[in-house]
């Protein structure tokens, strides 16, 4: 069994969705639930879910002797980012080489970096009038939003649409995609599934 943390800062749509399509999987098992914030809705779905959570504030989560044995006790091999806003510290990446994966609401490399996440994205899509939009699932790496890219998926954008469109237009994707990347991924490090 392959043991999922799934890493949140918010509502946590993206965290639900990838418990319930892991719900009945033989072969990943979503085992924890961590939040760098207290009030995350994210948490509230997992507990309903019946996925444990902690929460970890930032400087916590910079501290491997707190990090690492939450991760271990829950036995995780794998760490999905399902909007997790703190930047993961080096110990973290090193310790799950190539194991941890982000999503991301834009076609990097445009739209990231620092600053970019959410709205932030989608209004500076709208500010430079592009035609399509979508979004990036990479593995995560010490510089933001700089990891080999894994998957792309874009959705097109007319004129007349909103920020408001944008964002659902491209949370569509994040829906349907981003748990079946994970499963490939998960595929292709493990061998099991």
């Amino acid at each position: 069994m392959i043991n999922l943390a799934i890493f949140v800062s918010g509502g946590g749509s993206n965290c639900e969705n990838l418990i319930r399509y892991f719900k009945t999987s033989d072969s990943v098992y979503c085992a924890l639930v961590v939040s760098n914030k207290a009030d995350a809705y994210a948490l509230e779905r997992a507990g309903r879910l019946g996925v444990p959570t902690a929460v970890v504030p930032k400087v916590h989560l910079n501290d491997e002797r707190i990090m690492m044995p939450l991760l271990e006790e829950y036995r995780i091999d794998f760490i999905v980012l399902a909007g997790f806003l703190p930047l993961i510290p080096d110990f973290l990446i090193n310790a799950f080489p190539r194991r941890i994966i982000n999503i991301h609401p834009a076609l990097l490399p445009k739209y990231g970096g620092k600053g970019m996440w959410g709205h932030h994205v989608h209004e500076a899509v709208k500010a430079a009038g592009e035609t399509e939009t979508g979004m990036t699932v990479h593995y995560v790496t010490p510089v933001c939003d700089s990891g080999e890219i894994i998957a792309q998926y874009k959705t097109q954008l007319s004129p007349t649409d909103s920020v408001d469109d944008i964002a659902e237009k491209e949370h569509l994707l994040e829906m349907e995609y981003y748990p079946k990347v994970v499963e490939q991924v998960l595929k292709d490090t493990f061998k099991v599934l």
